[in-house]
């Protein structure tokens, strides 16, 4: 059997790997592929998820699956009790990768990629390189700013790199989880970047462990490592190829070797990666394009769900990866994670989201004096609302860019001290007036309620809340953290229950069937698992959510740590 070697990884310093009989190879230009960007318009739809002061019109029909598993102490018609953790009060993309291959600035061009991805993650960050057939890495905890300087950069010459930004929990494992993963194995190294999550993680990972192989991470990334380094297949994407064949859920992936940069996206599209070109033919591949932007880089498609694409000295080939699935890209790219400024799954963000706030505003309608956001992601939608509505828009909330993850309170407590740290409610712009807040979504609720009490202190006579997504009834198991069943309140509560709760005199969501419409003939490609519990690929042995619970996201805790939350799923990709 194949052997593989993780390397260990520190945030300082230079890893050197295997070495490569092959020489390096010099960057060639490669012809164009370009395809089309759809676009669409917002369209109106019938039924809305609103709820006012006097009695909700409905409730909400279709509860998680999941939370039947799961004994609540709490009352699921009483008062919700969450997190004070503001920063946890939404859901987490869990990662972003950057591919380069032919450019002499290979490494530099990654980190500034990096950058613009910054949103995918903030926790931790890497950057794998190859110099003269020699993967080289440096990895570590923080910004990519925190990670990367002059002379670390100096220390990644090179004409090909992939690089990575993740979110994760903290703990005291986590700088050896970081990405990318380099390993060796007996004809070379390989790096690895992975956006996503695999729901079959166990069960590989138990077979490989049986079969000898010896596990450095909690990652699921490295047991992609371990299928390609146990796989007899011969070229080396054919061993990538063998091993996605196995993979169940969510991967978009770049891998380097010391003459080929790699991409691969599931069968089912999950999670965004996108191909650009620069001016000098260099080939990029990136979570968004807003990483291709900021490098000069021109878009020229996505790759393909189901779809391999080897880069090297001869140019870009496609391969086929399995057969074609039906698409199920996430939704919540368009909803909240992207940045408005990129396209992802062929659609301008910026647009889905204003077409969002439309859609509330003819559905959901009520008499306001102004429109407001939650910055910085419920803004689009709210120039929606208010473009539709007719009633001006304007900046009632004003966000703190320079607050960290850690403060210091004063003994004498604050009420709500760590919402009012990061927005700052303007008093001109709110006193005495009737408000729209829009927000991208609700999970908990505590920040929600946090916000309304924080626009009335400011003199509002009235708060609305409206949200630019369904109501948020089941975890995500591709690659997303959010939490348990239990502390979602849409999955608990009613529309008019959930009002109740964060205290604002309407409250309204964006209906699900409205957002399928608006979506039109694509509608059927996206992952709606979120607002539905229906999971196009069961999670047949992913660990319930519980809570209290760490995320089992790989940074934390070990595989003894979690047995017995482990189930098993049923037919039609849901869970019972």
């Amino acid at each position: 059997m194949a052997s593989i070697h993780l390397s260990s990884f520190s945030s300082s310093v230079e890893n050197t790997h295997l070495v490569s009989p092959l020489p390096s190879q010099k960057h060639r230009s490669f012809s164009p592929n370009t395809f089309q960007n759809p676009f669409f318009s917002p369209k109106t739809s019938c039924s809305q998820y609103i709820s006012h002061t006097q009695k909700p019109p409905f409730k909400l029909s279709s509860k998680n699956p999941i939370s039947d598993l799961i004994s609540s102490e709490q009352n699921p018609d009483g008062p919700f009790i969450g997190s004070d953790d503001d920063d946890d009060d939404k859901p987490r993309e869990e990662c972003g990768v950057v591919g380069i291959y032919g450019d002499p600035e290979a490494s530099r061009l990654c980190y500034l990629a990096l950058h613009a991805l910054q949103h995918r993650g903030q926790e931790g960050a890497g950057i794998v390189c190859v110099n003269n057939g020699v993967l080289q890495s440096i990895t570590g905890v923080g910004l990519v700013s925190d990670v990367f300087n002059e002379s670390k950069l100096d220390q990644l010459p090179g004409e090909s790199a992939i690089g990575h930004v993740r979110y994760s929990t903290a703990g005291s494992s986590m700088l050896k989880n970081v990405q990318p993963f380099v390993a060796g194995y007996r004809f070379g190294s390989v790096g690895v970047a992975h956006n996503g999550n695999l729901v079959n993680y166990r069960s590989l990972r138990a077979g490989l462990e049986e079969n000898g192989s010896i596990f450095n991470t909690t990652s699921d990334t490295e047991v992609v490592l371990h299928l390609i380094a146990t796989s007899k297949t011969r070229p080396f994407f054919l061993r990538i190829v063998e091993a996605c064949e196995v993979l169940k859920g969510a991967y978009s992936m770049v891998f380097l070797t010391e003459d080929k940069l790699v991409a691969v996206r599931d069968p089912y599209g999950f999670r965004p990666l996108v191909m650009g070109r620069r001016s000098n033919g260099s080939i990029v591949f990136a979570s968004e394009t807003c990483a291709l932007d900021l490098i000069e880089a021109t878009y020229e498609r996505e790759v393909n769900p189901g779809e391999v694409l080897v880069v090297d000295k001869n140019g870009v080939k496609s391969l086929c990866l399995m057969p074609h699935k039906e698409r199920k890209a996430c939704i919540f790219e368009h909803i909240y994670f992207s940045l408005p400024n990129s396209v992802v799954f062929g659609r301008s963000v910026y647009e889905s989201r204003h077409a969002f706030g439309q859609i509330l505003a003819t559905e959901a309608p009520v008499d306001c004096d102004v429109v407001i956001a939650v910055p910085d992601s419920g803004v689009v939608a709210a120039l929606g609302y208010a473009e539709k509505a007719g009633v001006p828009f304007q900046q009632g909330l004003i966000r703190s860019h320079y607050v960290g993850r850690t403060f210091i309170e004063p003994s004498q407590k604050i009420r709500d001290f760590g919402v009012k740290l990061k927005l700052a409610p303007v008093r001109a712009v709110l006193e005495g007036k009737r408000v729209v807040v829009v927000d991208d979504s609700i999970v908990r609720g505590t920040t929600s309620s946090k916000i309304v009490r924080l626009l009335k202190e400011a003199g509002a006579k009235e708060v609305h809340m409206r949200i630019a997504s369904p109501p948020i009834i089941g975890s995500c198991y591709y690659g997303v953290d959010t939490p348990s069943s239990e502390e979602l309140i849409s999955n608990r509560m009613t529309v008019e229950g959930i009002r109740e709760f964060i205290g604002s005199d309407s409250l309204a969501f964006l209906p699900l069937n409205s957002l399928k419409k608006l979506l039109g003939r694509d509608s059927p490609n996206f992952c709606y698992a979120c607002f539905s519990g229906e999971y196009p690929v069961p999670p047949n042995e992913v660990k319930v959510k519980r809570l209290g619970d760490f995320v089992d996201d790989g940074l934390n805790g070990s595989l003894e740590l979690i047995d017995g939350g482990w189930i098993k799923g049923t037919k039609n990709g849901q869970l019972n």
